[in-house]
């Protein structure tokens, strides 16, 4: 009979330890992360943008300190449309480098900020307003959206490749009734989301101003 002894046990096999990471490697991947995390930044700036109300030229629609997320590419696959609010730079100002856009940075040196505002007259029409009240074509607009109606009177029309636009605090906005018309290549977004405040979480209804029967 075959004596038993602790040597006679199969003993586990020692655990390797781990690899230890060497420098290099570790450089490597921390840049990797860096280059994949600046690469969805850009990539999600190129198709949307957050942008800050400030003011009240959007009361009641939109409040001061409210966080709107704008679509970048809305006009790229679609068509502007009357009632739309847009998020623009405004045409008293100079551009601002693609870059600084994709990077967040639109009001870099303090040269401006972005206006927001609703597309009220498209190309080749005629607002006039009067008495209160908006006109296209000599066609009354139904606006349930603003603050009150305007006191001031003027008649524009709007040339092709521009755009008139109004603030929906109308007797407190700087608009198209103040400085003219919108180069259509000055808008930067279609403004979809109220999301921050959370409580304010609205998504923004598209093609509001209604043309009134004659």
């Amino acid at each position: 009979m075959t004596e038993y002894s602790p040597e006679n046990e199969i003993q586990p096999a020692p655990e390797a330890a781990p690899a230890r990471l060497g420098w290099k490697q570790f450089l490597r991947e921390i840049l990797e992360t860096v280059g994949l995390a600046v690469i969805l930044f850009l990539v999600i700036n190129f198709f949307s943008a957050r942008v800050r109300v400030l003011g009240s030229s959007m009361v009641p629609t939109l409040n001061n300190g409210e966080y709107v997320l704008i679509g970048r590419l809305a006009y790229k696959l679609g068509d502007y449309q009357r009632g739309d609010i847009i998020v623009f730079r405004p045409p008293m100002y100079p551009d601002i480098p693609l870059w600084q856009r994709l990077f967040g940075l639109p009001n870099f040196g303090d040269q401006y900020e972005d206006y927001i505002k609703r597309i009220i007259g498209l190309p080749g029409e005629t607002v006039r307003i009067a008495n209160g009240t908006v006109f296209i074509n000599d066609v009354a607009l139904s606006e349930s959206y603003i603050a009150a109606a305007p006191i001031y009177y003027g008649e524009w029309t709007v040339p092709e490749g521009q755009l008139f636009v109004l603030g929906d605090n109308r007797n407190n906005s700087a608009d198209s009734h103040a400085w003219g018309f919108l180069p259509e290549e000055n808008i930067l977004g279609k403004a979809l989301v109220v999301y921050w405040p959370f409580a304010d979480f609205m998504v923004i209804p598209s093609h509001q101003s209604v043309l009134a029967a004659p």
